[in-house]
């Protein structure tokens, strides 16, 4: 049975809260990958950040639909979730950008249970942990190549 450590890689990149997006842009085009964890300064992992979080800097401004009542103004979408794609949108830094929830696995997970993780939850970057430390990364690509090799 494959595991996260036989599948992982282990040259694993990382991106600080306080890089800058663009030097993010840098990190993830020079090196050819969809995505970073993003530890602090004692090296624990604090959350993901992707290209598609990139992406989202540029897209189109949802406006929360709204209906008029008595003179009153009433958000029928969730104000806080309006303020929170403005700061992803607006963002400058990587903490701006990175994923509240973090999906990690330690390095024993099976390919089926990470293979279901992704799946279930659209996670693109998958941190391998051991004993909490991060020792490597999984990404969508991983599980192909080994499903391409095992074939």
């Amino acid at each position: 049975m494959l595991t996260a450590k036989d599948i992982m890689t282990c040259d694993v990149k990382v991106a600080h809260p306080e890089m800058s997006v663009k030097d993010l842009a840098v990190l993830l085009y020079e090196n050819r990958i969809g995505g970073v964890p993003v530890v602090d300064d004692n090296d624990t992992v604090v959350g993901v950040v992707t290209e598609n979080d990139l992406i989202d800097q540029n897209k189109k401004l949802h406006i929360p639909t709204m209906a008029s009542f008595l003179d009153s103004v009433i958000f029928l979408d969730s104000a806080a979730s309006f303020e929170k794609e403005i700061k992803r949108m607006t963002g400058s830094r990587v903490a701006d950008l990175c994923s509240e929830r973090l999906f990690s696995v330690e390095e024993d997970a099976s390919l089926e249970d990470i293979a279901s993780l992704i799946a279930d939850h659209g996670v693109h970057t998958l941190p391998v942990l051991k004993e909490g430390k991060l020792v490597g990364v999984i990404g969508k690509a991983d599980v192909i190549r080994v499903m391409a090799q095992s074939k």
